[in-house]
């Protein structure tokens, strides 16, 4: 499947999950993993809009979404700010709701609903975002 550019605001997630399902469905994903699959998107389409885009106008990201054989293939790829993902600290689901500290969870998602989560940034060809999940 060709890559789709979107422009990078929030009313273009239903777009983005609804590409997801699609190929996650012919793909012989089971409702329930589509869901998973169409959250971890969103998550990822978010974070580009709200923290590698944040104050730019006018912006896009490429999102490709593939099956190749049993594995499905999301790939977002920005030209905003970079982001290093190991610098995420694991949130602490159990602490009270008051003394959570704020961001994280997207990444936190993103790596519990997929099989691997790959980020690579470069200067040159900017910010690629890589999810990979197996059916069943």
């Amino acid at each position: 499947m060709p890559k789709i550019t979107f422009p990078a605001r929030f009313e273009f997630l239903d777009e983005i999950r609804e590409l997801v399902g699609q190929i996650a469905h012919e793909g012989g994903f089971s409702d329930k993993e589509v869901y998973s699959l169409q959250l971890a998107s969103d998550e990822a389409a978010s974070n580009i809009i709200e923290h590698a885009y944040e104050g730019v106008s006018n912006a896009s990201f490429d999102v490709t979404c593939e099956m190749h054989g049993e594995t499905i293939f999301i790939t977002m790829r920005d030209t905003g700010m970079p982001f290093d993902p190991t610098k995420v600290k694991q949130p602490n689901l159990k602490a009270d709701l008051s003394e959570r500290q704020i961001g994280g969870l997207g990444v936190y998602l993103m790596r519990k609903l997929m099989d691997e989560v790959r980020y690579e940034s470069n200067s040159r060809t900017g910010n690629l975002l890589i999810m990979t999940k197996r059916r069943g």
